[in-house]
């Protein structure tokens, strides 16, 4: 009987339905094709981006959501949010032992100098240097990073130890001459100014940024043709860049080189 009456409460019981099937893993190609979409997109339409960046958050996007967030951030100009968000990502990458987390951390201290926050973009190119594994190329990009931040605090000393080692380790970046010259010739060691400027001239022949800073260390040892020269040659190669419009402006004697 007792057999019987479990038998007659199982029938009447519904059996339970089957768990939705789980939806297909996506690959690391998906997520990386994915996120060279946002941030492509990040370039015409950051908001639109945002958008995007936030929806794939919601559907467990992980860090290259993240990214195209911080990227998105960037392009509105939310550089405090932006500096958050990449260095979530970054922390993310770090626990992963992803190899990104470099990056991340590269452009957290790079969304935290866009917004004045130097400390904390130092830090964030700390936590980038202290990474294990990191090739010579990626140090040498830190160190460069790191020496704007310096700049930025007025640490001329760090700054300058941080050149040195960026080009060592990454010669044919032409940013960390550029940066070396810059600083030589604000503390008058005119010899090292013109040695840096020439090696980033030959780096980056067609550089307004490079050929501006010639123009001034040109100016700074008092000959004023080979500075008028380069000013020149920045105004007319980038004339509504930000060293192109400085150059005509010292072509009008109005130069207010920093």
């Amino acid at each position: 009987m007792l057999i019987l009456l479990a038998a007659a409460v199982a029938a009447a019981v519904p059996a339970a339905a089957p768990p939705p099937p789980s939806a297909p893993p996506v690959s690391q190609a998906e997520h990386s094709a994915r996120g060279a979409t946002c941030a492509e997109l990040a370039n015409r339409d950051p908001a639109a981006a945002e958008a995007e960046a936030r929806a794939w958050m919601a559907t467990n996007g992980g860090m290259a959501a993240r990214q195209c967030l911080g990227i998105a951030q960037s392009g509105l100009e939310q550089w405090a949010a932006s500096a958050t968000t990449f260095e979530a990502a970054a922390k993310e990458a770090q626990i992963a032992r992803d190899p990104m987390a470099v990056v991340l951390w590269m452009q957290a201290g790079n969304a935290a100098l866009a917004g004045d926050e130097a400390v904390r973009a130092r830090g964030d190119f700390d936590r980038a240097l202290a990474l294990p594994g990191l090739s010579k190329e990626m140090q040498g990009e830190v160190h460069i990073d790191r020496a704007r931040a310096a700049v930025a605090l007025g640490d001329v000393a760090a700054a300058r130890a941080d050149l040195d080692q960026a080009t060592i380790l990454v010669p044919r970046d032409p940013l960390g001459w550029l940066l070396r010259a810059n600083l030589a010739r604000k503390a008058k060691d005119m010899a090292t100014a013109f040695a840096a400027i020439r090696e980033a001239a030959k780096l980056a022949p067609g550089d307004a940024s490079i050929a501006y800073e010639a123009g001034n260390i040109a100016a700074a040892s008092g000959n004023m043709e080979d500075a008028k020269a380069a000013w020149t040659r920045a105004a007319q190669t980038a004339p509504d860049s930000p060293a192109g419009q400085a150059a005509a402006l010292a072509l009008k004697g109005e130069n207010g080189s920093k």
